[in-house]
């Protein structure tokens, strides 16, 4: 939702609603995620006395922001690769600026935008094994705790890897079939 507000403000919004989405985006895509996963968790609570975030929490709200700015750029993106002429096909059926966005050009826009967000899904799930940092109990740090009782880093470390592969080809082969589903002609 972040991502698609932030993406509609930089393709439809104002000047002003531009370059705050600009900001956002610039600003989380140039700084690494672990860095922003302890703003949220350490740094926040530290600047507001009252705030308490637990590290869940700051792992949720961090990968929504995350995500949220690539999103952004994927939503713009794909809007502005739909030809002008859909648009003015639109309005010269009669429909307004919004219903020819919305009727037109979002459905011809979803369509590109599902590869890309697919990846996008996949990196986030890969990036919640950064949390670790944190202390989230994700699956690497349930990893990393089972080496700590039996000492066994090869057998456990590729079984976090297995099960991280095994959501990622899940994933992929369902948004394969999206895409083959949503395909025009």
């Amino acid at each position: 939702m972040i991502g698609l507000l932030a993406g509609f403000a930089r393709t439809f919004g104002g000047w002003i609603a531009n370059h705050v989405a600009l900001v956002f985006i610039e600003v989380i895509r140039g700084t690494p995620i672990v860095v922003q996963v302890m703003f949220i968790y350490f740094a926040l609570p530290m600047a507001f006395n009252d705030l308490r975030i637990d590290p869940f929490t700051a792992a949720v709200v961090t990968i929504m922001i995350n995500s949220g700015a690539y999103i952004a750029e994927i939503t713009r993106g794909a809007v502005l690769s739909i030809h002008k002429g859909f648009r003015e096909a639109g309005l010269a059926l009669g429909l307004s600026r919004w219903e020819t966005i919305r009727y037109v050009i979002l459905p011809l826009a979803l369509r590109r935008m599902l590869p890309p967000l697919g990846n996008q899904w996949i990196i986030s799930i890969k990036d919640t094994s950064l949390f670790i940092v944190i202390g989230v109990a994700e699956l690497t740090r349930q990893g990393q705790e089972i080496i700590a009782g039996n000492f066994r880093a090869l057998e456990i470390w590729s079984a976090v890897a297995v099960f991280y592969l095994i959501i990622t080809l899940v994933l992929s082969f369902i948004l394969r079939r999206l895409e083959r589903r949503m395909k025009i002609l």
